[in-house]
């Protein structure tokens, strides 16, 4: 039987040549020819590409000519699905934390909804051309060199904008969720996501919560202040999630000063002076923990296994620390997974 699969006599062969080649010379089997030259040509080089993997949904001619006359209306509007936003705020140095940040949202097929806010031009035309729509600049542009390094002036300016981009996005009737890209999901955050409160957050300290606890936001320090985590928010459209940004903003313009270099006590001050005006709702600590508790206490991890929906890589400074911590607990996915991304691989 083998032998029949792998062995044909002469005379079969020179009557298969012969079948072959009348075929590829009538006027049919040219065009077959060429039909397959040009699929195999010019349709399989893009099957390893983002734009293959992750096509537009919108043709590119409603884009604009320039990406500086992309709005942030005409972003949102392309990128919303349901109503609902995911935005991250990213400078150039950091788009290797936006990817391994998109091939997780990826995963949970959540990756349309996403817009990237580019703080400098370099970031804007770069994820435009990998995957045209998805990036917006709100000016002015920054310093990207300046924009990533923790406590520094120039990341107190990256992040002190993102209350107003998210305001903004409110103002237009969008749902949004931030998240800062130092992030992983290992789920889909959407299913704890219920009801139809104003705003949903996390808490940042380490502190052990039992997993039935309080979905209010928790008591004060000594300091009279919570600590709430600003780089995990979901917000809907609603006047008490209106509020709390106009508060942030003006907590930042006002203390300028004191919150030099993190943007964090101001969203917890505007929250403790909002909190009767909006319907807050605390996400639980299992699903979405804190880095400090989950890179530290492998028991609780133990413990809580299955249950953690997003992972933030904080309680640690510096770029190198961070990508160093993400390799070590298996949460570095760029360097295996990098088509799972719409960026696909960045050089």
């Amino acid at each position: 039987m083998a032998q029949q699969l792998f062995y044909s006599s002469p005379h079969s062969y020179s009557s298969t040549s012969k079948g072959c080649h009348i075929f590829l010379t009538s006027r049919n089997g040219l065009l077959l020819l060429v039909a397959l030259l040009i699929i195999f040509g010019v349709f399989l080089p893009w099957a390893g590409s983002p734009l293959f993997l992750f096509p537009n949904r919108t043709s590119s001619s409603s884009f604009p000519t320039n990406w500086r006359n992309y709005s942030l209306a005409q972003a949102a509007k392309f990128v919303a699905k349901d109503g609902t936003v995911i935005v991250c705020t990213v400078s150039y140095p950091l788009l290797p934390f936006l990817n391994n940040w998109l091939i997780s949202v990826s995963r949970q097929k959540h990756q349309d909804k996403v817009l990237v806010i580019a703080e400098d031009y370099a970031t804007l035309y770069k994820i435009n051309k990998k995957w045209p729509g998805h990036a917006v600049l709100v000016p002015p542009a920054l310093n990207s060199q300046t924009a990533h390094k923790f406590g520094s002036g120039g990341f107190f300016n990256f992040t002190s904008r993102r209350p107003q981009h998210l305001l903004q996005l409110l103002e237009l009737g969008y749902n949004v969720m931030y998240n800062d890209v130092d992030m992983v999901w290992l789920q889909d955050p959407f299913q704890y996501l219920q009801g139809s409160h104003d705003a949903y957050f996390t808490d940042d300290r380490t502190r052990i919560k039992p997993l039935n606890h309080s979905h209010g936001l928790p008591p004060p320090d000594r300091k009279g202040v919570t600590y709430i985590c600003s780089c995990m928010i979901f917000l809907r459209p609603k006047y008490g999630a209106k509020l709390l940004m106009k508060k942030w903003i003006q907590e930042l313009h006002a203390g300028s000063n004191a919150y030099e270099g993190n943007d964090q006590p101001a969203f917890n001050w505007a929250l403790n002076k909002t909190a009767n005006q909006l319907d807050l709702y605390l996400l639980p600590q299992a699903a979405f923990p804190t880095g400090g508790l989950y890179f530290k206490n492998k028991t609780w991890v133990e413990e809580t296994k299955g249950k953690h929906v997003i992972v933030h890589n904080n309680y640690i400074i510096g770029y190198n620390n961070k990508m160093k911590r993400f390799h070590d607990f298996g949460l570095w996915l760029v360097d295996d997974h990098a088509f799972e991304s719409p960026l696909g691989k960045l050089e």
